[in-house]
Order: C-alpha cells, then sequence, then structure tokens
C-alpha cells in the first residue's frame, strides 16, 4: 500500500463517526420541536447526571480519589442558586442576583466548598477519603433540614427562573416555528450548552498535562512524587475541580425539578454517582455520559411504563416499585461492568483496529 494511500485511510474511517455526530447533534437540537415534555425533563435531568459524572470521573477515574459526598456539593450548587436569586419574597434568603449571576456564584461557591475540604482530600487516599467524605453527608443533610431560613426545611424551597440573555427559563410559552416552547424547551438547550462545554472542558483536562499528571497520581503516588509532581496540590485541585462540577449538576437539577427538596440529596444520590462512573467507564468523559444517562435514566422509564413490565408496579401495588427495581438493574449492571467489562460500556463502541491488506497477508 502506497504511503498516499496509508494517509488517506485513517481519513476516510473518520468520517463515519464525523457523519454520526453530525446526525446525533442534528437531533438532539431538534427533539424539543417533537418530544412531550416528560421525554425532555428525563432528558434534562440525563444531562444534569452526565455533568456530574464528568466531576466525580475526574476525581475518582483520573486522580483515583474515592468521595462519598458528591451529593453534598450538588446540594451547594441547587441551594447557593436559590439563595443568590431569591428575592425574599417567600420569607426566605435570597439576595436578588440576576441569575445568570446567581448560577456562576452557585458554582463558585461549590467549588469553595471544595476548596475548603481539598487539604483533607490532598492527604487523604482510598477508603479513608471516602470515609471522611461520607461526613459531609450527614452535615449537609443536617443543615437542610435544619436551615429553615435559609433550605426551606423538610418542605425545601422554590426555584427562581433563569434569566439570560433576555430569555427567561420558566413556562410563559415562546413560540419557535409555531411550537410553543416552555420551560423544558427552553432548558433542553441551555443543558446541551452546559453538557458539551463541561465534557470539552474535562477532556482538556485528561489530554493536557494535568491528566497525565493525575493519572500518574494514580497509578503510583510515590513515584510520582519523586518525579517532582505535587501529589497532594493535585489531589486537592481534582477534588475542587469535581466540586465546582458537581454545583454547576446542581443548579441544573434545580432549574428542571423547580424546587429543592433536603431529602434527594443524600447518600444514595452519591452511591447513583460512583455507579453511574463504574458502568460507563472509569477515567473516560464518554464514559462518564454514557454512565449518567444510564443511571438517571432507568429509573424513568421504569415508572413510565410500570404498567406494562412483569413485576413492577407503582408503590402500593403488590410489585417491586420502578425505583427499587431501578436499583437492582443498575446494581446488576456494576458487578457485571467489574466482572466482564472492566472498561465500562464506553468500551463496546470503542473502534476495532483495522488490519490493512499487508498485515492480512
Amino acid at each position: 500500500m502506497s504511503d498516499t494511500a496509508s494517509r488517506a485511510l485513517p481519513a476516510a474511517l473518520a468520517r463515519p463517526r464525523t457523519y454520526a455526530v453530525a446526525a446525533a447533534a442534528v437531533l438532539l437540537l431538534a427533539l424539543p420541536f417533537y418530544l412531550e415534555r416528560f421525554w425532555l425533563q428525563a432528558g434534562l435531568f440525563a444531562m444534569a447526571a452526565a455533568i456530574g459524572a464528568i466531576g466525580i470521573n475526574l476525581l475518582t477515574g483520573a486522580a483515583g480519589q474515592l468521595s462519598m459526598g458528591h451529593a453534598f456539593f450538588l446540594a451547594v450548587g441547587a441551594y447557593g442558586y436559590c439563595a443568590f436569586a431569591g428575592d425574599g419574597s417567600d420569607g426566605l434568603t435570597g439576595l436578588g442576583m440576576p441569575g445568570w449571576l446567581a448560577a456562576v456564584g452557585a458554582v463558585a461557591l461549590a467549588g469553595a466548598a471544595g476548596g475548603l475540604f481539598s487539604p483533607i482530600a490532598g492527604r487523604l487516599n482510598g477508603a479513608y477519603l471516602g470515609i471522611a467524605t461520607l461526613a459531609l453527608i450527614f452535615i449537609g443533610q443536617h443543615v437542610l433540614f435544619n436551615a429553615h431560613d435559609l433550605t426551606g426545611g423538610f418542605n425545601g424551597r422554590a426555584v427562581p427562573p433563569l434569566s439570560l440573555f433576555g430569555l427567561t427559563f420558566d413556562d410563559r410559552e415562546l413560540l419557535v416555528a409555531q411550537v410553543p416552547f416552555g420551560a423544558a424547551e427552553k432548558l433542553w438547550y441551555l443543558g446541551l450548552v452546559l453538557l458539551v462545554a463541561s465534557a470539552l472542558f474535562a477532556r482538556g483536562v485528561l489530554r493536557g498535562r494535568p491528566g497525565r499528571a493525575l493519572n500518574a497520581v494514580r497509578d503510583h503516588r510515590i513515584a510520582a512524587g519523586v518525579l517532582g509532581i505535587p501529589v497532594a496540590r493535585y489531589r486537592a485541585a481534582a477534588f475542587v475541580l469535581s466540586s465546582m462540577y458537581a454545583g454547576l449538576a446542581g443548579v441544573l437539577l434545580a432549574l428542571v425539578f423547580q424546587r429543592t427538596v433536603p431529602e434527594y440529596f443524600g447518600m444514595l444520590l452519591s452511591l447513583e454517582y460512583l455507579a453511574m462512573i463504574v458502568i460507563g467507564g472509569l477515567g473516560s468523559v464518554a464514559g462518564a455520559v454514557v454512565g449518567g444517562v444510564f443511571v438517571s435514566l432507568l429509573p424513568q422509564i421504569l415508572n413510565r411504563y410500570s404498567d406494562a413490565l412483569p413485576l413492577v408496579s407503582a408503590p402500593g401495588g403488590g410489585g417491586i416499585a420502578p425505583g427499587e427495581a431501578s436499583r437492582y438493574l443498575y446494581g446488576a449492571a456494576v458487578v457485571a461492568v467489574v466482572l466482564f467489562l472492566p472498561g465500562g460500556l464506553v468500551r463496546l463502541a470503542a473502534r476495532r483496529p483495522v488490519r490493512t491488506p499487508a498485515e492480512e497477508r
């Protein structure tokens, strides 16, 4: 095979992937014109989950640090946005900031909370860090349930709509090509932008010098230190970055839910995020997205079609509740991935190396 043909082969192989990405982008942009509100909200939950999963994958997959407190930082982002954007008319603390500034402030607040914990994250690893971050869940739950003036207590608090460039992401209808756009349709495009930006930034981090340093710390901490890598500093930085991703996911979740409730941000949510990155693929941005979509959509689909599924029924119906059934299924998926597909579901889409005719001979 000539040198020209050899150079042309990778370009030819890349075209199908380019076409697939372009087709997927067009499909995602067109979905709000055709899907009902349930599926749009389910997709938005999946986008928020994917953003949060990318964050914890940077910490656990790339840096090798186990965190059980991811839900705490989602709560900081969600409630931080409510406190910054709220006007106090509901009797709760509110600073009355513009929505976009409140969202940025909430992400920064989550990063600051991660920064306060980062000295501990920089010095602990493995199960020790997991146990330390578990304390954040208990502290967070206590604050969320008892700081009524800030969080609304058990009943939570309403989420102020986001306004950006003169567009308010609420249920006031906006006609686009004769299709009425409500909050879900408007937030769909915001969620897509945030997810793509989060994925591209994380991909750049992992492919650059910080990513290589984090991988070195994960694979062999002592050797990384000998090579001159400041291990504690990189671990702390990964924890702060992961916290900011969680804060962004929390803001998007709050905007979709339109109400924050303390019980959602518990230990179970942190376990779900760990399941996401194991199922999707540790250390991979695409794996985090795949795992986030899988784990977040599964309970909603089971709940939607519970009447048609065997052994699954609505709570009190005599069968397994959809939420409980989904935990069984993705728990089984975690075991199956660990045993038979260590790289996660993203490995299923990995392209096999193409052999040239010369190699086949």
